[in-house]
């Protein structure tokens, strides 16, 4: 990554400096130049002679400025000449370069900090101390968010998160595996679940309108330390997961917004079963239609209103009065009444979660 970012610098350049130019590897080999056709050309014997001495070094008709943080060798400023001016540019060329290169190694140790925090892989103790040392300010409000996709784009999902949060310094993008990568950014003390759930869309009409690639997008809860980043990447986790067996027709899923199912989700499915067991006897739960499942969808979706539900479904009230009287029939529970109902919807979540858990084996 850093020889494409010298590269970039030396292209620049090209215009400015009116000789030939480049970078050197600890090899001698050259890994950045403003004359393409040198690119992968070696230095024979300009290693054996450089130290990391103030001073450029003339050797045949280039002048040499080596720069790096190690006791040998890590880079080689080379420019074209001998003269007072080619010293000049070689020493220019080092500091722009030296830099540049202690910048893209801070941002690459931020990267790697980050991604040891949310995976569990530094001691508490030592966070803040890694913070302290990466300058990194470790008391910012930042939330995790966790992104699934497709694995059939032709772009990396990486490099796309990349392009949509460019803020390299706020906001850092981790491949977690080869479907799902964590955004870890940076956001206001004022940030409401609207403004992350704006967020989210961004990134799978992004991938959607653009790469034509599905995703589905996972969000933990704001934090308020950098220690408790690991706490919600879990969170954003949690939440595809719940998503996937409560949610599935949702792409974002918020582990704030869960509710009940969260609580179904860390239940045994032994208990579960036995809850089913004492309230729909005989299994009376599959002698129910899809109509008739769809009826009872509707009717909490409108809040047991049986004349807005009515509407909704385009059926007359006393043909939805109906169905509602087959289903205490069938089930003994009548969902009109407040209490009947939190047990029926309740119970119906429930049997969602073993019907997953089945199919998972």
């Amino acid at each position: 990554m850093a020889n494409r970012v010298f590269q970039s610098i030396i292209h620049q350049l090209k215009n400015t400096i009116d000789r030939v130019c480049g970078l050197l590897d600890e090899t001698g080999t050259v890994v950045a130049c403003n004359e393409l056709t040198l690119m992968g050309s070696v230095h024979e014997n300009v290693i054996d002679i450089l130290d990391h001495s103030s001073e450029t070094t003339v050797i045949g008709n280039y002048t040499y400025k080596s720069f790096g943080a190690s006791p040998a060798v890590d880079y080689i400023v080379f420019v074209e000449g001998k003269d007072e001016l080619a010293a000049n540019y070689a020493k220019i060329l080092s500091v722009v370069f030296s830099n540049m290169r202690s910048h893209l190694e801070e941002k690459y140790d931020k990267l790697n900090f980050v991604k040891n925090i949310i995976f569990d892989n530094i001691l508490p103790g030592d966070i803040y101390v890694k913070a302290k040392e990466l300058m990194f300010t470790p008391d910012t409000p930042r939330v995790v968010f966790l992104v699934k996709t497709s694995n059939d784009s032709f772009v990396s999902a990486f490099e796309i998160l990349q392009t949509i949060f460019p803020e390299k310094n706020k906001d850092f993008v981790i491949n977690v595996n080869e479907t799902d990568i964590a955004l870890v950014k940076e956001v206001k003390q004022s940030t409401t679940y609207k403004d992350l759930e704006k967020i989210g869309r961004q990134i799978i009409d992004t991938f959607s309108s653009e790469y034509y690639s599905k995703s589905y997008v996972g969000i933990g809860t704001v934090v308020y330390s950098i220690k408790d980043l690991a706490r919600s990447f879990k969170e954003a986790q949690i939440a595809l997961e719940i998503g996937k067996v409560f949610e599935n027709d949702k792409y974002i899923v918020s582990y704030d917004h869960l509710g009940i199912s969260r609580l179904i989700y860390q239940l045994p499915t032994t208990l579960c079963e036995m809850f089913m067991n004492e309230v729909f006897k005989e299994n009376s739960i599959y002698a129910l239609d899809n109509e008739t499942l769809l009826t009872i969808d509707k009717f909490f979706e409108n809040n047991l209103n049986v004349s807005e539900t009515a509407r909704k479904l385009f059926v007359h009230r006393n043909t939805l009065v109906y169905r509602l009287e087959k289903i205490k029939k069938l089930t003994g529970l009548d969902i009109r009444e407040f209490d009947n109902a939190i047990t029926f919807k309740f119970a119906l979540m429930v049997n969602k979660y073993l019907m997953n858990n089945t199919n998972k084996f």
